[in-house]
C-alpha cells in the first residue's frame, strides 16, 4: 500500500513537471535585472499557455491586477529583456506590445483600444529548412517616439508546434514607466483579446509542410 501511494505521488509529480511549460518571470531594464516577478505580473496557471480569445491573453491568468508589482522606469530608445524560467522549446514567433495605461500601470487591467505592436521576430529560412528564435531571454527596444507615461509591456510567444490544434499563447506583462519619450502617435491600436483572429494564417500555418515563408499574425508593427 505504501509503495502504491509513493508510486502514485511520483507519477503525479512527473505529470506536473511534464505539463509545465515556460514563464516570462524576470525583466531587465536599464542594465539591471529585477527579481522574479518584481516588475512582471505573476501568472497563476502553472501550465502557462492561454487561448487566443481569452481575457487571460492580455497578461496571462492572474495578471489582470498589478497589485504588489513594481513599475520600473525605462528610457525611450533603451532596451529591455524578458527572461524565462526555461528556454522556449515550442516553435513560434515572439511579439512585443505596449499598452498605454489610462493612469497607473498597476491599476490597469489591460482593457480598451490602447495596445500597439512594437516588434516581432520569426523564423529564418535556409536550405529548405526553418529555424525559430527559441531562447532563454528576449530583448527589444522601447521606440524613441513612444510618448512618456506608464505602460504595460507585453511579450507573446505563440507555440505552433501542433498544426491543426489550438496554438499555445505564452504571455506576460511588465509594468514600465517610459521616460524621455517622444510625441509619436502609435498606429494602429487594438484590443487584447481581439488583436489576433483564431483563423489568422500566422497561427494556423502548418510549419512542417511546405513551410517556406511566414506572415506574422495580427496587425503590422506600429508607425509613429
Amino acid at each position: 500500500m505504501k509503495f502504491a501511494l509513493t508510486f502514485g505521488l511520483a507519477l503525479a509529480a512527473l505529470a506536473e513537471v511534464a505539463s509545465a511549460h515556460y514563464r516570462f518571470a524576470w525583466l531587465t531594464a536599464g542594465g539591471a535585472k529585477g527579481a522574479e516577478y518584481q516588475y512582471i505580473r505573476k501568472n497563476t496557471n502553472y501550465n502557462s499557455p492561454v487561448d487566443v480569445g481569452s481575457i487571460d491573453n492580455r497578461c496571462n491568468a492572474g495578471g489582470a491586477s498589478g497589485s504588489g508589482v513594481a513599475t520600473v522606469n525605462v528610457a525611450a530608445g533603451s532596451s529591455v529583456t524578458f527572461t524565462l524560467d526555461t528556454a522556449v522549446y515550442h516553435q513560434g514567433p515572439i511579439i512585443w506590445y505596449l499598452g498605454k495605461a489610462p493612469s497607473k500601470a498597476a491599476d490597469w487591467d489591460g482593457s480598451g483600444t490602447n495596445w500597439f505592436k512594437i516588434a516581432q521576430v520569426g523564423p529564418t529560412f535556409s536550405g529548405g529548412t526553418s529555424s525559430w528564435p527559441m531562447s532563454l531571454s528576449y530583448t527589444t527596444t522601447i521606440p524613441s517616439k513612444v510618448p512618456s507615461g506608464e505602460y504595460l509591456l507585453r511579450i507573446e510567444q505563440i507555440g505552433l508546434h501542433n498544426p491543426g490544434s489550438t496554438p499555445q499563447f505564452y504571455v506576460s506583462c511588465a509594468q514600465i514607466n517610459v521616460t524621455g519619450g517622444g510625441n509619436g502617435n502609435p498606429t494602429p491600436k487594438f484590443t487584447i483579446p481581439g488583436h489576433i483572429s483564431a483563423t489568422d494564417p500566422g497561427i494556423t500555418v502548418n510549419i512542417y509542410n511546405a513551410f517556406t515563408s511566414y506572415k506574422f499574425p495580427g496587425s503590422a508593427v506600429a508607425t509613429y
